[in-house]
């Protein structure tokens, strides 16, 4: 590749995977904030929860609507669109006066992210064709996802304690905003798919469907979940029925597509609940401040951001699927290491520092080898929908293992005749969590071994514009 075709796509490459540091912080930062937001403006802990499960549940329940959009509308378009809409919501959310108004407004600010985040990967996948180029690629993805964890638990720390918890949603529209005028000027306008034709019935069907399934698992809602499900079984009958469906039933019967999506909810049913358990550990157990607990998993983040960039070479080197089960047996050891170390007495460096330099390494493994297998056969008519997919099995994922294990934890501490758990029965609670992320972590480990690496799809002709590939 020349150097004037390299350094456009460099530039690319950084202003989409700081998308994703963005939206990532943004809810490490918002959780640490929240405590304060609810002393401002007089909100319980029911309705704090909600400031933050009316994000995930408008992100998670747009995400493969928001890629098929893409395909269909353009991949910039709906990029711009979905910060524009975030940078919105986030300055209504930094002048709410009330805890009602605030969840609402973020509520659109996940409606936005669902749009720019899966735009972002589909114009990944445009960019970066299937091979080495791919993997460095989604390595860089991996890594602003790992260290945008932490920089938002520092972040929110260091902003809620200086400027008040409405300086974290300004943060917000600040880098929202420069992020949507960068993409105007590195991203080509016209890439979107050659299909016309809109599936509305199916895109309200599942939406509606997918939403109701996360509020069900972030509310505890069995009728709302059951009515999800209804949903979301009325949208695969109809997927097979009609000319132009949002999501093919034809793309659902690759082998490898629905193995690599599965793999990769089960890596996020085991490590996203383990980012919050660690915290919790070290600020209820070993008396950490919030900002001490984020700095936690500084270690973490460092070797996640040094290991992300070599997967690719460790695909090259190993195969995707020697690739994909090292990574997962190192999630398993990872998480029991992890859960046998912790004490109700230790330190940090005695209970979390080691485990979690093993798990640095496994997460990037299992990330990016999952995103690899799930978007190999992508066409480029198809980057959208592979996006949404692979993002709507990962957030999913995240909601389904937070709620699994959080219940675990909170059944096995159990509380004492004052009211309050003890020290042992908080660190017993999180060692029953973490071994059932373990177990999730073991199944993922079977089911990779028959991972197939496909084959991948024939590449567009270059262009020297970023992105164009009319």
């Amino acid at each position: 590749m020349s150097g004037t075709r390299t350094r456009p796509l460099r530039g690319a490459l950084a202003l989409l995977a700081a998308t994703q540091l963005l939206l990532i912080m943004d809810t490490a930062i918002v959780n640490v904030a929240l405590p304060s937001i609810g002393e401002d403006l007089g909100s319980g802990s029911a309705g704090l929860s909600w400031v933050a499960n009316a994000y995930l549940i408008t992100f998670g329940g747009l995400l493969l609507l928001g890629g098929r959009t893409a395909d269909l509308l353009g991949h910039r378009r709906l990029f711009v669109a979905g910060l524009g809409l975030l940078a919105a919501a986030s300055a209504v959310g930094a002048l709410a006066g009330s805890a009602g108004a605030l969840v609402a407004a973020r509520a659109v600010q996940g409606v936005g992210a669902a749009l720019a985040a899966a735009a972002a990967f589909a114009l990944l996948l445009i960019l970066f064709p299937d091979g080495p180029a791919r993997h460095k690629a989604l390595g860089a993805f991996a890594a602003m996802g790992g260290l945008g964890g932490v920089l938002g638990t520092v972040l929110g720390g260091v902003l809620t304690d200086v400027l008040g918890w409405r300086s974290t949603f300004w943060l917000n529209v600040a880098v929202a905003a420069l992020l949507a005028v960068l993409a105007l000027r590195l991203l080509d306008g016209g890439t979107r798919g050659a299909e016309r034709g809109f599936d509305l019935l199916g895109a309200l069907t599942a939406t509606v469907g997918l939403g109701l399934v996360a509020y069900a698992l972030v509310g505890r809602s069995l009728v709302a979940g059951a009515a999800g499900l209804v949903l979301l079984a009325a949208f695969a009958v109809l997927e097979t029925r009609i000319a132009r469906p949002l999501v093919p039933p034809a793309v659902l019967k690759r082998p490898t597509l629905r193995l690599a999506n599965g793999l990769s909810a089960l890596a996020q049913m085991a490590l996203f609940p383990m980012f919050f358990l660690v915290s919790l550990y070290l600020q209820q157990v070993l008396e950490h401040s919030p900002l001490g607990g984020g700095l936690g998993l500084l270690p973490l983040s460092v070797v996640v951001v040094a290991t992300a960039p070599q997967t690719g070479r460790i695909i090259g080197r190993l195969g995707l699927r020697a690739a994909t089960v090292l990574g997962f047996v190192l999630l398993l050891v990872g998480m029991v290491w992890l859960a046998f170390a912790l004490t109700p007495d230790g330190t940090f460096f005695t209970t979390v520092f080691a485990p979690s330099l093993l798990l640095g390494v496994a997460l990037p493994l299992v990330m990016v080898t999952t995103n690899v297998a799930a978007t190999a056969e992508a066409s480029p008519a198809e980057t959208g929908l592979a996006s949404g997919l692979i993002n709507t099995s990962q957030q999913f994922g995240s909601v389904l293992g937070l709620a699994v294990l959080v219940a675990v934890a909170t059944a096995r501490t159990g509380t004492a005749a004052s009211g309050a758990a003890t020290p042992a029965a908080e660190t017993a609670g999180f060692q029953a969590a973490l071994l059932v992320g373990a177990a999730f972590a073991a199944v993922a480990a079977l089911l990779s071994v028959r991972l197939t690496p496909p084959a991948p799809v024939p590449a567009p002709p270059r262009h020297d514009r970023v992105g164009d590939l009319r």
